[in-house]
């Protein structure tokens, strides 16, 4: 859509936005982008506007939808208690993090979307825990539609991230992985240099789910030097809580962790892997489009409105 950036100024000024068009109501259209922000231009400064035609596939990384990507990043990080609402999940691990605290909305929740939030509110409510529900943008197949309606309802987006995808091969060839020590556990020495600390029974259980799950160990004085995760799904291989003692930044011990992780992957037959990261994380950033990893998608965690606050 090209808008006028000020109708107010004698030299007209221009700006464009590109997105889903989500709704074109009461003289506002609303356009989500593909970063998951909505954009509201009053029809009175609209100037043209045309369909951009869908994105050529993509020349780097592996082929995947959307579907397939949250499917596997459901199983990878998985919650102690879950629930079928449709064709939606509500998953709870008590509080421990919201990928498995919050609703994966896949497909028709089977009720209309506002008695599907209310359910969604209640079972939450029943567990002592906030609503989220958890969507994504700038992909084939994703959710700005549902962004937008969870925000005229007054859902408030608290959290965007990406999820990146990558050839599995390359990170394995990236360093040699001597001194790490894989485990099919995290035991104290990986806690110790987990960032999220106390980790309860929750965590640990949330922490070993998934299809084949290992944990990579850095050795360090005390604490180790480096840990990561990795949870190897069919063809696909996650990358997580990769950390390193900050003292010991910038030598390479994120890369070497990633390569035995990889190694290991690809030993069980993966060819492709896929990480999260947020948008803030320059380091990770960084690193990951180092090793050949490009954004997929973005996804986001709308909470429920404050009390009072449901409406449209």
């Amino acid at each position: 859509m090209r808008r006028l950036s000020d109708p107010g100024d004698t030299i007209e000024k221009f700006t464009d936005t590109v997105g889903v068009l989500t709704s074109w109501d009461d003289g506002v259209l609303l356009i989500t982008r593909k970063s998951g922000e909505s954009v509201r231009i009053p029809e009175s400064s609209l100037v043209a506007g045309k369909v951009v035609p869908a994105a050529p596939a993509r020349r780097r990384g592996p082929a995947a939808s959307y579907a397939e990507l949250a499917q596997a990043a459901a199983r990878a990080w998985r919650p102690v208690e879950s629930e079928r609402l449709g064709e939606w999940e509500l998953r709870a691990a008590a509080g421990f993090t919201r990928r498995a605290n919050s609703v994966l909305p896949l497909g028709d929740p089977g009720l209309p979307l506002d008695e599907a939030l209310a359910a969604v509110r209640r079972w939450y409510g029943e567990r002592g825990l906030p609503a989220y529900v958890q969507t994504a943008t700038g992909g084939e197949g994703t959710q700005e539609l549902l962004c937008a309606e969870l925000e005229r309802r007054g859902w408030v987006r608290e959290v965007t991230a990406e999820l990146w995808t990558g050839a599995l091969a390359p990170v394995a060839d990236r360093a040699e992985g001597a001194g790490v020590v894989l485990s099919r556990r995290a035991d104290e020495a990986w806690l110790a240099r987990y960032q999220r600390k106390g980790v309860s029974e929750v965590a640990l259980k949330v922490l070993g789910s998934g299809p084949s799950v290992w944990f990579a160990t850095v050795p360090g004085d005390g604490a180790p030097a480096a840990i990561g995760r990795c949870v190897v799904d069919g063809r696909w291989a996650s990358f997580a809580a990769v950390e390193v003692d900050p003292a010991l930044r910038r030598r390479g011990l994120a890369t070497t962790v990633l390569a035995a992780l990889a190694r290991r992957a690809l030993d069980e037959g993966a060819s492709a892997a896929w990480l999260q990261v947020e948008e803030d994380n320059a380091g990770a950033r960084a690193l990951y489009a180092g090793t050949g990893f490009a954004a997929h998608h973005a996804y986001h965690h709308y909470r429920e409105p404050a009390a009072g606050g449901a409406g449209r």
